[in-house]
This record gives C-alpha cells, sequence and structure tokens, in this order.
C-alpha cells in the first residue's frame, strides 16, 4: 500500500487539513489510514482526538527509546488510527543528526514491523526541512504538496521540487508526486494566474482539482473533527472528495 507524505517547507498551506480530510474520507470509504504525525506541532494529534501529555507516549518514543512503532498507535478520528506527535519531537534533529541512519530511521521501522502492508499510511511533515521531514521523505513512495494560492506559494512550491529533485538523487528512485492548490478563490483573477504558472511548470503532476477558500474547512480543526464530520455538505468536502478521486484514479494510494 502506499506510503504518503504531505510536504511542503511553506507553513499555512492546506498541509495538516489536507491530511486530515484524505484520513477522514479515506476511513468512510472502508480504507482507514494510519496516519504519523511528524510535526511537534501536534495539531493533527490534537485535530484526531488524541494528546499526549509524555513524548514517551508518541513518535518521539521510536527516535528516542527505540520503542517499537505499532506499540505507539492509538485510535484517532473517525476511524483511522495515529501515531501521535509531542513538542518532544522538536529535540530529534539536535540528538540524532542528519547522517543516512537517522533519515532512514522511520523508513526501517514501517519496514521491519510490516506497518503498510493492508492499509495505506499518511504522514503529515514538518513545515521545516529537518530530520523529521527528511524521515517521511526517505520513508515514503509518494510525495502530496500543497500549495497555497497565492504568489509567495509559487517560490515555495519550486524550492519544493528543487529539494525533491536532489533527493532522488540521494534516494536512487522518485516517489511518484502531486502538487495541489489550496485557499484557491475563483473570484480572484490571481487564483487562476497562479495555477497557470503552476500548471505551465508541473504539468500533469498538477492536480486537476483544487481545495478552494471555504469557512467549514477552517471551523473544522476548531470543533476538533474533519470537514466531513463538521460540514458533508460543504463546499471544502466536494472538493476534497474530488481530489482524493483523482488520486486514486492515477494510483496514488494503492
Amino acid at each position: 500500500m502506499a506510503k504518503v507524505v504531505v510536504f511542503n517547507q511553506k507553513g499555512g498551506v492546506g498541509k495538516t487539513t489536507t491530511t486530515l480530510s484524505l484520513a477522514a474520507l479515506l476511513a468512510r470509504r472502508g480504507r482507514p489510514p494510519l496516519v504519523l504525525d511528524l510535526d511537534p506541532q501536534a495539531h493533527l494529534s490534537s485535530i484526531s482526538g488524541v494528546t499526549v501529555e509524555e513524548g514517551r507516549n508518541s513518535l518521539y518514543a521510536y527516535y528516542q527509546d527505540a520503542k517499537p512503532l505499532a506499540e505507539l498507535i492509538r485510535p484517532g478520528g473517525a476511524g483511522w488510527s495515529i501515531i501521535p506527535s509531542h513538542l518532544d519531537l522538536s529535540k530529534v534533529d539536535s540528538q540524532f543528526g542528519k547522517g543516512p541512519q537517522a533519515l532512514n530511521k522511520l523508513n526501517l521501522g514501517i519496514v521491519r514491523e510490516n506497518l503498510n502492508t493492508e492499509r495505506p499510511i499518511l504522514m503529515d511533515a514538518s513545515p521545516l526541512l529537518g530530520v523529521l521531514s527528511l524521515n517521511g521523505i526517505f520513508a515514503c513512495d509518494r510525495v502530496l504538496i500543497p500549495i497555497s494560492a497565492d504568489y509567495l506559494a509559487i517560490n515555495g512550491a519550486l524550492q519544493v521540487d528543487r529539494t525533491l529533485r536532489a533527493l532522488d538523487r540521494v534516494l536512487k528512485m522518485s516517489p511518484m508526486r502531486r502538487f495541489v492548490i489550496t485557499r484557491f478563490d475563483a473570484r480572484r483573477k490571481m487564483s487562476a494566474d497562479i495555477e497557470q504558472k503552476l500548471r505551465e511548470r508541473f504539468g500533469a503532476e498538477l492536480c486537476e482539482s483544487r481545495i478552494s477558500e471555504n469557512v467549514s474547512l477552517a471551523e473544522s480543526p476548531a470543533q476538533n473533527c474533519d470537514v466531513f464530520t463538521h460540514a458533508p455538505s460543504s463546499r471544502g468536502a466536494r472538493d476534497y472528495t474530488a481530489l482524493l478521486d483523482e488520486l486514486e484514479a492515477v494510483g496514488f494510494l494503492s
């Protein structure tokens, strides 16, 4: 099954919302994923209803104490499972460095424990290009890059693309990647201009589906739930349904 990391070096692009929404919809379709929260801010863990008080109950315990990943899995959200994050994860960069052993640690654990033989894995990466994000990239075979519809995001997307191409040479492989535009506002000419520029640059790697600016998407995290639970008929729910349909059609999640 697919191992997908949701990654962008720019914050505020809808990375956590995208991970949450895809996890929720996969669960509703009978394919509940395992979600890994790689962001020390732990927003996804909190929204999923899994808040851990100590790092030893989070993904940090895998790095610090070699605790098996399977022992850290918790039920979370509407049917999926999650390995939660904790602020202690912010120590990983300074404690373990950036050598090959540290960067491949998550991948080794997933493979050793056969965690994705029966279900897809979604990883919500930190917006910083550090050990945690690189662990997600080294462990994945798919990369999904949300890009918000603003001009600064274009430069951010190009930077991500350069980073991933450089890592392809290190990994000696090229994970399938897709870019998806978020916070799209059809009323603004700027949004259409940005989409055109991104499509010229990334071609078929840019999803046809777009995630519109939507109140329900903004409200649902405050309710500690996904958009399909909070507002199943909303534009946000429809947009993420279209995105998942598109990703499944090209084998991105299989």
